[in-house]
């Protein structure tokens, strides 16, 4: 019998500023609802000199270690999931371990590929702890990312920035994998990169969208075949293998992804399960489908996906307590993975630790002229404020060194 692996407890950090979409659809002269219904945005956060990928990363595992009472003495690996490095070397997981205060006997490092870092720093956790030489001890997962495409560009209103630190354990109370059911999907593309010097990532829009679908389309198969040997989903008249799933939360670099996600999910079902598409039934059944199993993660968004997967549970833990979901993450580039697991029966009660709506709620609204100036700044620009209690704040560069201070 596998052993139980999985994710215990998360936190979650964001920057204290947010830009909502209706001021600057103004600004740009366009009418709101193409970024509000059409792209699904409502706000989006806005880093400032002081937030970079180390300090939100480093405020997402303090909390924590702090909301969870962890022994850092029980974590012997800490891997960061980012594409925002802030040094050629030296890794955002050693700024972590030090201004954290995690021990010297621990494996570190980090993640990059993309949106999907995070999930391969995940398996290579689970995977660590399942394979028995972990001697008991858990793993500490941090997905950090600030995403930029630049002012006036047409990526403009899908920016933001976040992290989510995930406390990877035997004792899996929020959610526990189906440890060895996973489908992958990977191909060398360029549909998004950011080459070394720049702060803004350049895209093929049209082109990265119908790279994700296609390895959706490869991962969610190579799944469902897994899953079916193992009778975790099963071909029969009454359901499809994705609708035995209770929730589904898929990568999401903006909202209505999500819709064309599952609609292509839905086809792949309806090709080889059924073999045949009725257009007319499907968009009765998958709009359906889509607010009982998605809409649930859209609460909170970002494209490392665990953002959504806390927002999903902190909206709906208890109603998915005991059940299995399913998920998906995409790094452009290409890789991608499909997996699942079963939300633990004290899911309540290990998100409610993370107080996500105080997380929110502190959040002030900038302007949009505000917004420009802070993206106008430079990469080592000075801070303008000291840290908030609990949290962490890039203060400068000295000799080379960037340095960090805590509140």
């Amino acid at each position: 019998m596998k052993p139980s692996v999985g994710i215990e407890a998360l936190a979650v950090a964001l920057p204290r500023r947010t830009l909502h979409l209706e001021d600057l659809a103004r600004a740009r002269g366009v009418d709101p609802a193409k970024f509000i219904a059409g792209l699904g945005v409502r706000e989006m956060a806005v880093t400032d000199p002081g937030e970079d990928s180390v300090a939100l990363a480093a405020t997402a595992a303090r909390s924590l270690l702090e909301a969870n009472r962890i022994d850092p003495t029980s974590i012997g690996m800490l891997a960061v999931g980012t594409e925002t490095g802030v040094d050629h070397s030296k890794p955002v997981a050693s700024f972590v371990q030090g201004l954290v205060g995690l021990p010297r006997q621990m494996r570190v490092f980090d993640v990059q590929h993309a949106c999907y870092g995070g999930t391969a720093a995940l398996m290579a956790a689970a995977e660590w702890i399942a394979s028995g030489v972990a001697g008991g001890k858990s793993a500490l997962v941090v997905c950090s990312d600030i995403a930029r495409y630049g002012v006036k560009t047409a990526g403009e209103p899908t920016q933001g920035a976040g992290a989510v630190a995930l406390l990877v354990s035997a004792r899996p109370e929020l959610f526990a994998l189906d440890l060895g059911v996973d489908g992958t999907s990977s191909a060398h593309v360029f549909d998004f990169w950011r080459p070394l010097g720049r702060r803004e990532a350049v895209v093929d829009g049209h082109y990265s969208i119908d790279c994700y679908l296609e390895a959706l389309s490869g991962a969610y198969r190579d799944w469902r075949g897994k899953a079916e040997a193992r009778e975790i989903v099963r071909r029969n008249g009454t359901s499809l293998p994705s609708e035995q799933l209770a929730a589904i939360g898929y990568h999401v670099p903006f909202c209505k992804m999500a819709k064309k996600a599952h609609a292509r999910l839905r086809r792949c079902d309806l090709d080889d399960v059924l073999g045949a598409f009725d257009e007319i039934r499907e968009e009765r059944d998958g709009a359906a489908s889509f607010e009982r199993q998605v809409a649930g993660s859209l609460t909170l968004y970002t494209g490392s996906l665990y953002l959504g997967l806390a927002g999903m549970l902190h909206t709906g833990a208890s109603g998915l307590a005991g059940k299995r979901i399913g998920l998906f993450s995409y790094g452009s580039g290409c890789a991608s993975e499909f997996f699942s697991g079963v939300v633990g029966k004290a899911a309540a009660e290990s998100i409610a630790r993370a107080r996500l709506d105080e997380v929110l709620g502190a959040r002030e609204r900038v302007t949009v002229e505000e917004y420009e100036r802070l993206m106008g700044l430079p990469p080592d620009a000075p801070p303008d404020i000291a840290p908030a209690p609990g949290q962490f704040r890039f203060t400068g560069i000295q000799e080379h060194r960037r340095q960090y201070a805590a509140g």
